[in-house]
C-alpha cells in the first residue's frame, strides 16, 4: 500500500497547486479573457495530472500494487467530485466549451481562448508527470517507465465500434451536464462525478473512456498501433458528435446554428377564447359573441 500512498500524496499535491494557481488568477487578474485563461489552464493541468496518475493505477495496480478496480474507481469518483467543485467556472474540456458556445452561453474569442488554454494545460500536465515519474518514488512508477516507451493504444475494439462507444459516453455525459448545470452544487457535484465513474467503469475497456479530446490527446495519441486520423476518429469526432447529439436531444435545436425547434413545439397551456360571428338579422348590425359567454345588444350607459 505504499505506492498507492505515494500516488494519493502526489493527488494532493496536484490539486493544491492548482488551487493556489486559481487563487491568485482570482486575485491578480481581471474576469474577463485573462482570468478566463488562467482559470481553465488551472483546470485542466490539474485533471491531467489526475488522469494520467489514475490510468497508471489502472493499468498497473492490479498485477503490481495489489489493489483492485474499487481502489481506482473510489479515487476517480474523489477526485472528479473535488474537479467539479473546485472548478466550476472551467470546464477543462474542450466539447464542453464547444456546447456553451453552440447554446449562446460563450463568445468566439472567449471559446477560442479556453480552448487554447486547455490544450496548454493539457500539455504542462501530461509534461508534469511524465517528470514526476521520472523520479521513480514508488514501483509503480519504476513499471512505468520501463512500460511508457513502448505504450499501445487504448482502442481495443474496432474502429467504428470505439467511436461508437466514444461518442455515447459524450452523448449521456452532455446530457447529464446540460440537466444539472443550474443546480445547486450539492446535487450537481456528486451526479457528475457518478456519472464520470459509471461511464469509465463501463466503457474504459474499450476505449479508456476519455470523452475530452484534450485529455485524450495527451494521454494515447502518442501511442503506438492507431494512426493519427483513428485517433481523431474516435478521441476528437465521436465525443464531437456526442455532444451535439445531446444538445439537439435537450433542446430540440442548437441556438447557434438556428433558432427553429425541431424536435418539440411549445404550445402554450392556456388556451385563448376564441370570437365567433352570430348571423345577423335583416337591418341589424353584426353581434360578435364569445364562447361561453353571452352577448348583449343594450346600449350601454
Amino acid at each position: 500500500m505504499d505506492d498507492l500512498n505515494v500516488s494519493i500524496a502526489f493527488f494532493f499535491l496536484a490539486v493544491g497547486v492548482c488551487q493556489v494557481l486559481g487563487w491568485f488568477s482570482r486575485r491578480l487578474l481581471s474576469p474577463g479573457a485573462h482570468g478566463c485563461l488562467a482559470r481553465e489552464f488551472a483546470a485542466s493541468l490539474q485533471l491531467c495530472m489526475s488522469c494520467l496518475e489514475l490510468r497508471m493505477l489502472m493499468e498497473i495496480g492490479p498485477w503490481g500494487g495489489g489493489f483492485g478496480l474499487d481502489v481506482v474507481l473510489t479515487l476517480l469518483f474523489l477526485l472528479s467530485a473535488v474537479h467539479s467543485a473546485s472548478f466550476a467556472g472551467a470546464s477543462a474540456n474542450p466539447s464542453v466549451s464547444l456546447q456553451e458556445f453552440l447554446i449562446l452561453q460563450s463568445s468566439l474569442a472567449a471559446t477560442a481562448a479556453e480552448l487554447l488554454a486547455q490544450v496548454v494545460g493539457t500539455g504542462t500536465g501530461w509534461a508534469v508527470t511524465r517528470f514526476y515519474w521520472s523520479w521513480e518514488l514508488s514501483q509503480l512508477h519504476f513499471i512505468q517507465n520501463l512500460i511508457a516507451p513502448e505504450c499501445s493504444s487504448s482502442i481495443r475494439a474496432s474502429l467504428p465500434l470505439a467511436a461508437f462507444v466514444e461518442g455515447s459516453c459524450s452523448f449521456l455525459f452532455h446530457l447529464v451536464l446540460l440537466k444539472v448545470r443550474q443546480s445547486h452544487p450539492l446535487y450537481r457535484v456528486p451526479v457528475l462525478a457518478a456519472t464520470v465513474t459509471f461511464l469509465t467503469y463501463t466503457a474504459g475497456p474499450f476505449t479508456g473512456a476519455f470523452f475530452n479530446p484534450a485529455l485524450a490527446a495527451a494521454s494515447t495519441f502518442h501511442c503506438s498501433g492507431n494512426s493519427l486520423w483513428d485517433y481523431i476518429q474516435v478521441y476528437w469526432l465521436g465525443p464531437l458528435a456526442g455532444m451535439l447529439a445531446a444538445l439537439l436531444l435537450f433542446q430540440g435545436n442548437i441556438p447557434r446554428l438556428f433558432q427553429k425547434n425541431l424536435l418539440y413545439s411549445h404550445k402554450s397551456k392556456y388556451k385563448v377564447p376564441k370570437a365567433k360571428v352570430t348571423a345577423p338579422a335583416e337591418g341589424d348590425k353584426p353581434q360578435w359573441k364569445r364562447k361561453g359567454g353571452k352577448s348583449s345588444s343594450e346600449p350601454r350607459a
